[in-house]
C-alpha cells in the first residue's frame, strides 16, 4: 500500500464486536476526522483496542476490508502488555494528568523504576506507528499524527522517512513550563523533541500553542518567533486550528428516528420545568462534582428554582481501568444522591443522573435544554459546548468554563465561569435560568454561528495546507 495521505491515532474509525460485526469507532477524534472528508486513497493507521479488534487484525494482517470506513484502515495488533502500559499508565495517567493539571502534588506524581518501564512501553508503542506509517507512505506523502498518545511518533517517523511531510495535532491542552517540569527530565525532553519531529504542530487554542512553545524555549533552549520553534537546526511551524462542528450534518443526525423517539421521554421527565443539562464522560477534568455542587448551591441560595428546574446529568463511563476514575464516578453518584435527598419532593426529583452511554438521547436532550453546563477544569476544545447551541430548538443558555478551548470562540455569548468557583458557577446557572427568552435565543444564534465557523473539513484542510510543499 502506498498512500499520499495518512492519518494516525490511537483509536480508529472502526471497532469490532465479539461476533465479528463492525461499528464506527467512538470518541471525538473519530467523529471529527470522519466528518472531514479525507481524500480517497488515504490510510488511517490505528491500534487494535479490544480482543475482537485484535482477532480482526490478525485475520486480515491488519489491513481491513475497504468500505468499512471513509479511508483505508490499517489496525496494529500491539502486544497487550505494551498497550496497557503505554495507554493506561503513560497516556491516560501521566500525560493526561500533566496536560490537564490534575496532579495532587503533595502526594503525586512519584516517578520511579516502574515509570521508566512504562515509558519504554510508550516509546515502543509510538514506534510501531512510525514503522507502519513509513511502510505505507508514498514518497513525499503527508502524515497527520493525532494527539498525546503519539507524541514521539513524528520524530521516530522522521528518522525512518525524512522525505515525508509530517504534522502533529494535540487535542488536549498543553501544560505551561512550570507544570510540565513535573515530568522526569528525560521524558519531558523526549516529548518535546518527539513532537518537534513534525514539520508543523497544531493546537485548538492559542493558549495551548503558546504553552508548548514556552516549554520548548525553557526546557530545550529552543527559539520561538511567534510562529515557529527552531531547535537544533530544525524549524517547526506552530499553528492554531480550532475545531468546530458540521452544523448541517449534526442537525440532520438529530432529526433521525432514534433521536426523535427519545424526545417524548425527556419531555415527560421535565414537564413544564426548565431543563438544565450536562453531557460528559466521567473524566476527572470534566469537573462534574463541582457542577453538581453548584446546582446544590443554586437550590439553596435561590429557593424559587426548586420544583421549577430539572438537572439532567449524563455522566458516561470513562477509563474505569484506573482507580482514580472509579473513585471519581463514586463521588459523582454520591453528590447527585445527596442533592436529591436534600431537595426532592413528591413529583419532583432535582437531579437525574444517567451513566449509560446513549448518543441519540444526548442529541435529543440538547434539542430541549434551556441551559447547558460545560465547566471542565481544562479542555483542549469541548465539542458539547458547540453542539448544544447548534441543536437547540428554542435557544439554550451556555454556562462555560473559561478554561475550555471553546471559550476562545464562544466566550462573547456564553456565561463564563472559573471552574473552581462553585459559587460563581451557581450564579451563572441562576442568570441563565432567568435570562429573557429573546436574549437567550439571540445569544444562542451567535453561539451556533461561532460553533460552525471551523467545521471538521476546514480543520483538516488547514492542517494539510500547513504541509504544502
Amino acid at each position: 500500500m502506498s498512500a499520499s495521505l495518512l492519518l494516525a491515532s490511537n483509536r480508529g474509525p472502526v471497532s469490532f464486536a465479539d461476533d465479528g460485526s463492525v461499528r464506527r469507532g467512538g470518541g471525538g477524534l473519530v467523529s471529527a476526522i470522519s466528518h472531514a472528508d479525507a481524500p480517497a486513497g488515504s490510510v488511517w493507521v490505528c491500534a487494535a483496542l479490544s480482543d475482537a479488534d485484535r482477532r480482526a487484525s490478525r485475520t486480515t494482517g491488519g489491513r481491513l476490508a475497504e468500505g468499512l470506513a471513509p479511508t483505508g484502515v490499517r489496525m496494529l495488533d500491539i502486544d497487550p502488555v505494551t498497550f496497557d502500559r503505554a495507554y493506561n499508565a503513560v497516556a491516560n495517567s501521566m500525560l493526561w494528568f500533566v496536560s490537564h493539571l490534575l496532579y495532587a502534588t503533595p502526594s503525586s506524581p512519584a516517578f520511579g523504576e516502574r515509570s521508566r518501564r512504562e515509558w519504554e512501553a510508550y516509546t515502543e508503542y509510538d514506534d510501531a506507528f512510525a514503522a507502519a506509517l513509513a511502510e505505507d507512505a508514498a514518497p513525499g506523502a503527508a502524515v497527520l499524527v493525532q494527539d498525546y498518545h503519539l507524541s514521539l511518533t513524528p520524530r521516530q517517523l522522521r528518522q525512518r522517512r525524512p522525505d515525508l511531510r509530517i504534522s502533529h495535532f494535540s487535542h488536549t491542552p498543553w501544560a505551561p513550563p512550570e507544570y510540565f517540569r513535573l515530568l522526569p527530565d528525560v521524558i519531558a525532553h523526549d516529548l518535546l523533541t518527539g513532537v518537534l519531529g513534525a514539520d508543523a504542530v497544531g493546537f485548538n487554542s492559542a493558549r495551548w500553542a503558546d504553552a508548548f512553545a514556552r516549554c520548548c524555549v525553557d526546557l530545550l533552549g529552543a527559539t520561538y518567533d511567534g510562529g515557529s520553534v527552531t531547535h537544533e537546526g530544525r524549524v517547526t511551524r506552530v499553528d492554531v486550528h480550532p475545531l468546530g462542528v458540521d452544523g448541517r450534518e449534526l442537525v440532520a443526525r438529530a432529526t433521525e428516528d432514534d433521536v426523535t423517539s427519545k424526545l417524548p421521554t425527556i419531555r415527560e421527565l421535565v414537564g413544564d420545568r426548565q431543563l438544565l443539562l450536562r453531557i460528559d464522560r466521567t473524566e476527572l477534568s470534566k469537573n462534574i462534582v463541582r457542577g453538581l455542587e453548584a446546582y446544590r448551591e443554586l437550590l439553596r441560595r435561590w429557593p424559587e428554582h426548586r420544583e421549577r428546574v430539572v438537572h439532567l446529568a449524563f455522566a458516561y463511563p470513562s477509563r474505569h481501568d484506573l482507580p482514580e476514575y472509579r473513585e471519581y464516578t463514586g463521588a459523582v453518584q454520591r453528590v447527585a444522591r445527596e442533592v436529591n435527598e436534600e431537595f426532592a419532593t413528591p413529583g419532583w426529583v432535582p437531579v437525574h443522573l444517567e451513566v449509560k452511554d446513549d448518543y441519540p438521547r444526548s442529541l435529543a436532550a440538547m434539542r430541549l435544554a434551556d441551559v447547558l453546563v460545560v465547566n471542565p477544569l481544562r479542555d483542549g476544545m469541548n465539542l458539547v459546548a458547540k453542539e448544544g447551541p447548534v441543536l437547540s430548538d428554542n435557544g439554550v443558555g451556555l454556562v462555560l468554563s473559561r478554561e475550555a478551548g471553546a471559550a476562545d470562540d464562544l466566550g462573547a455569548d456564553a456565561l463564563l465561569v472559573n471552574p473552581y468557583d462553585v459559587s460563581q458557577t451557581a450564579e451563572a446557572m441562576h442568570a441563565a435560568l432567568l435570562m429573557d427568552r429573546t436574549e437567550r435565543s439571540a445569544r444562542c444564534e451567535r453561539l451556533a454561528t461561532a460553533a460552525t465557523a471551523f467545521p471538521p473539513s476546514k480543520w483538516l484542510a488547514d492542517q494539510l495546507a500547513c504541509l504544502a510543499p
